[in-house]
């Protein structure tokens, strides 16, 4: 999938103990955290400061970056609740370690990995884009701005 990985060696998830494993989820669920307030403040942004920077003809472009956000609000909290449970469950395996689940947990664990990674690159890619389109509505304002005081 991709080389970018939080684990500190490749088979780490596979030879961790259940208290190494809710250590790198609780980072994990950190970094999610994170990034949840950094789409609130996305989001804050366009309800707060665009829109009243922009004219009429750029609110198409404000619905496009409300459009762009909403796949990654939701694979965002998806996340979230993903890792509370597998945070609850690896604390259950901490005080009760069974063993004929540990492959399929471990595996499960791994593929959880790679969708954290994939929504860190699509963040990154949906953030990008919402800065490009901000940018052009930024500009245009400040062009306005300029005509306006150059025309009184």
């Amino acid at each position: 999938m991709n080389n970018f990985r939080n684990r500190p060696k490749d088979n780490y998830i596979q030879e961790a103990s259940w208290e190494q494993l809710y250590v790198l989820t609780e980072h994990w669920k950190s970094d999610i955290l994170f990034y949840k307030d950094d789409l609130r403040f996305l989001h804050h942004l366009i309800d707060n400061y665009f829109l009243r920077l922009s004219k009429r003809e750029n609110i198409d472009l404000l619905q496009e970056i409300e459009v762009i956000l909403i796949p990654v609000d939701k694979k965002c909290d998806a996340l979230l609740e993903i890792l509370d449970k597998k945070l609850h469950h690896l604390a259950e395996l901490i005080d009760d370690p069974f063993t004929f689940v540990s492959n399929t947990f471990r595996n499960k664990h791994e593929l959880l990995e790679d969708g954290l990674t994939q929504f860190v690159k699509d963040f990154r890619n949906n953030r990008k884009e919402v800065f490009t389109i901000a940018e052009h509505i930024i500009e245009e304002g400040e062009l306005v701005r300029q005509f306006n005081s150059i025309s009184k």
